[in-house]
């Protein structure tokens, strides 16, 4: 079982890494097998993202609420309809479908195969060149308000569908998506940043379910780390943000490969066991 001391340090490691490219739940997974503990499981890590995603909600509260406000009224208001924010909220919509539908069809495989270390070090090489490709080749010119699509968007939420497996990463996927589409660093950024509110928040909330019920960690140590999450993940995007408007993703992609090479060797030697 997860106690508090293990809370602490999940919680912030939820909140340092789940806005940068680097998987945060890749990074749960792994400490927490380093460490020796239990596996805190799929339900454990989708409800401490509540935390982070808390954050998100705060520190873009004001689009959100403009979005949600726009494309409520451009319901029963047509000439709203056009409006960027109006749009946005279909684009957020039309984003998630990919999710939803593939994190019903591979529910017990995101609990059991896809936690196996040896596929979380693959993942974090793999993609970790391809958010290279991507950041090397992309024009870094198109605007979300100018040129998002609908076709976009389900590019987005596919590559958002992606992070179902630890090692891959939410703001890596739809991030790199976003490059190989033009789009601004930032531009990218922030969408993967909406599109994940959705898929995050339902994902959450149906896992609160399984909290304390059978080898689920318990109340208490999950609302720790949900609080810690939120207070570091707040810091976390604010300075994400600001970073990528004037560097390239390279340090994440190098951390992102030793990370996995180290990961395969200590699997490789016995040092730890892949699905322990």
């Amino acid at each position: 079982m997860i106690g508090w001391f293990e809370a602490v340090v999940l919680g912030v490691i939820q909140g340092l890494t789940e806005f940068l490219p680097i998987s945060s739940s890749a990074h749960i997974r792994v400490v927490s097998a380093l460490f020796g503990w239990e596996d805190p499981g799929a339900a454990f890590t989708a409800v401490i993202q509540l935390g982070t995603e808390t954050a998100v909600l705060i520190y873009f509260r004001k689009e959100i609420w403009e979005i949600i406000s726009t494309w409520t009224r451009a319901l029963w208001t047509p000439e709203l309809r056009s409006h960027h924010a109006a749009r946005m909220g279909w684009y957020v919509i039309v984003g998630t479908i990919p999710i939803l539908i593939l994190g019903v069809l591979f529910k017990d495989s995101i609990e059991t195969v896809f936690r196996d270390l040896r596929l979380i070090g693959t993942t974090l090489i793999v993609f970790a060149l391809v958010l290279w490709l991507a950041d090397r080749t992309a024009r870094n010119r198109l605007t979300l308000e100018k040129h998002l699509s609908f076709t976009h968007s389900i590019v987005y939420g596919l590559a958002q569908s992606l992070a179902l497996i630890p090692g891959v990463s939410r703001s890596g996927g739809t991030i790199t998506a976003g490059l190989l589409l033009d789009y601004r660093r930032e531009e990218a950024a922030k969408y993967s940043f909406l599109l994940a509110i959705p898929a995050v928040l339902g994902a959450g909330v149906l896992e609160l379910f399984e909290i304390g019920e059978g080898g689920a960690p318990d109340w208490g140590p999950t609302i720790l780390a949900t609080l810690i999450s939120f207070v570091i993940g707040y810091a976390a995007v604010a300075w994400f943000l600001k970073y990528i408007s004037t560097h390239r993703f390279t340090g994440f992609v190098i951390y992102r490969i030793v990370l996995g090479v180290v990961i395969i060797a200590l699997v490789s030697f016995g040092v730890l066991d892949p699905s322990a």
